[in-house]
């Protein structure tokens, strides 16, 4: 009788995820670097990019080339230049740019995920340094750390932003408060992407200075307010809706049945609420960004998670809310959830 021995699995997928961080370092480090901002004008050669960037030399044409093959730069006989990709989303400066979140990454969760054995062991976050206790109270008494993390949260609102002011009806809607919205970036996109409405951010009163520079900025100050509280303690501002973005997958299961309990007397009968955060699918290995994120919550919370969609509509009906309902966002990556307050 003929046996059949199975085929040898390949082995390059398992070379690859287990080298993936190259890959991952290598784009981060040339937004440090500001090597795709050095490159917006146009193409240059190794010398003039090392002659720009203060680099040694050694490796450098090897590191290009390897920027090139990941689809970052295209190499041209004037020499390197950003690709299409780059040029929208690594030039610092422009509208779409992702560096403050990238950089955020590599200088802070980079670091925590090389202790992803020490977190799954026991079950505690694995930041350093002094912001390592107490994140958000001590990032709150440091205004320099304040602005570099907020810009990588911005790098992320600039892009949900203009998807969720599509993504939910605002003509009904005459007032919003962002909870939890630092120093406006969404609410500003709001409220420019909808002229009508009124609004502002909920949020500890650190923040209020980093607010008002904002919003005036943006031209929006006439329109949005700031106000302080802490949402655990103080009511929530009343509005006709309340927007939760990238808040309740910092907390746990019972501290975000609470917040939502709250936003459920805060909310105008009519109104709504939006949750949005990079939500599991309810298809048990789907989302692989969504689930990585989960992992990476672990390593800088201590209690938080990503969560199903089903979960936040379980939660939102156990406060009141109704109609729920889901839509994706910032191409699949992210997910709202919007729940109804009965009109009686």
């Amino acid at each position: 009788m003929e046996t059949r021995t199975a085929p040898t699995p390949a082995v390059r997928p398992l070379l690859e995820l287990s080298t993936a961080f190259w890959r991952a370092k290598v784009v981060l480090t040339g937004v440090e670097l500001g090597l795709f901002t050095a490159l917006a004008d146009g193409p240059a050669g190794p010398a003039q990019i090392c002659e720009r960037l203060g680099l040694n030399g050694r490796a450098v044409e090897e590191y290009l080339d390897s920027l090139t093959s990941l689809g970052m730069l295209e190499r041209t006989a004037q020499g390197y230049r950003n690709s299409a990709a780059a040029d929208a989303y690594l030039v610092e400066g422009r509208p779409g740019y992702l560096g403050g979140w990238m950089r955020m990454t590599s200088s802070r969760l980079y670091e925590a995920w090389s202790r992803l054995p020490d977190g799954l062991r026991t079950g505690e976050p694995q930041l350093t340094g002094p912001m390592s206790d107490n994140f958000f109270p001590n990032l709150y008494q440091d205004l320099d750390a304040l602005r570099r993390f907020i810009s990588g949260m911005d790098s992320l609102t600039n892009l949900i932003g203009p998807d969720l002011a599509g993504a939910f009806d605002w003509s009904a809607t005459e007032t919003f408060i962002d909870i939890g919205g630092a120093r406006g970036n969404l609410a500003s996109v709001l409220a420019q992407a909808h002229p009508h409405l009124r609004g502002g951010v909920f949020d500890l009163p650190h923040l209020k200075p980093l607010f008002e520079e904002l919003t005036s900025e943006r031209g929006v100050a006439d329109r949005l307010q700031f106000h302080s509280g802490d949402f655990f303690a103080d009511p929530l501002p009343e509005a006709d809706v309340l927007v939760f973005g990238h808040i309740l997958h910092d907390w746990n299961d019972e501290q975000r049945r609470s917040l939502l309990d709250r936003a459920f007397q805060s909310v105008r009968p009519g109104g709504a609420v939006l949750i949005y955060d990079r939500m599991i699918d309810d298809a048990a290995g789907a989302r692989t960004l969504s689930l990585l994120g989960s992992v990476n919550l672990l390593l800088v919370t201590p209690g938080g998670s990503e969560y199903r969609v089903s979960d936040c509509r379980d939660w939102l009906h156990a406060a009141g809310f109704d109609r729920t309902a889901s839509v994706p966002l910032l191409e699949d990556t992210e997910t709202v959830v919007i729940g109804r307050k009965p009109v009686a």
